[in-house]
């Protein structure tokens, strides 16, 4: 696989465990100064996980109607080719997009029985059991990545009837792609629909991963500044 240092100046886990793990040092020692200095970022990224909370709810109204076109065809004796292929690329979407909305909504479910032994230590379990579950969600994230990056080196084609429009690809497309190159991508474009490439199901699971990796991270961070978790509302056995 690519190496990034040539382009990052570092190695990439330093940038993906390291420098986190040294910020979230750093507001467990200035605390409340700390958490002056990251209020805007935390408005703009509470902003990102209800926008990926809608965009998850979205899918799953698209389910809904995937569902009820699938009826009508019955129905009408036509026939939706892809159809089962799209409600589950629809169900995927829905999943990961909501990962991270949901852990800050307190929707995931998280023992606590440790914490709940005595006030404290509950402090330094807690955030030990988050920077557990940030570097998990981090590698989770950046090999969900590889796995994208993979399928298109391969040119990965799904084994159903799923078809989609070369548009779409190449619209997809030109955000890895230098501007200087768009107009050629879009001259060689086509009016036909493909098979489905399998990276273009699996960037939800990208995407959703790195956002719940951002958020732990975040949250991790809130809970050392302000010396409470910032998760409310959760579901606890």
């Amino acid at each position: 696989m690519r190496d990034w240092q040539p382009f990052l100046g570092l190695p990439l886990w330093v940038w993906l465990f390291v420098f986190p793990t040294l910020l979230a040092l750093y507001c467990l020692w200035q605390g409340p100064k700390a958490a002056r200095l990251l209020a805007p970022i935390w408005k703009l990224l509470d902003r990102v996980y209800r926008i990926s909370g809608v965009i998850a709810a979205c899918f799953m109204v698209l389910i809904l109607l995937l569902i009820i076109a699938q009826m009508v065809a019955r129905w009408s004796s036509m026939t939706f080719p892809g159809s089962t292929e799209y409600a589950g690329y629809a169900m995927a979407a829905t999943s990961f997009f909501a990962l991270a909305f949901t852990l800050t909504q307190g929707g995931h479910i998280r023992v606590s029985i440790l914490l709940n032994l005595n006030q404290s230590t509950k402090l330094w379990l807690d955030a030990a059991a988050m920077l557990v579950a940030a570097i998990t969600a981090t590698y989770f994230a950046r090999y969900a990545i590889k796995t994208n990056i993979m399928s298109q080196v391969l040119n990965d084609r799904t084994q159903g009837q799923d078809f989609v429009p070369e548009w779409l690809l190449t619209l997809f497309a030109m955000f890895a792609n230098s501007p200087t190159r768009w107009e050629e991508m879009w001259a060689k474009t086509g009016s036909d629909w493909v098979y489905t490439p399998v990276w273009l199901p699996q960037l939800p699971m990208s995407i959703g991963t790195v956002l719940l990796a951002i958020a732990i991270w975040d949250y991790l961070i809130r809970l050392l500044s302000l010396r409470e978790t910032q998760i409310q509302g959760e579901v606890l056995e």
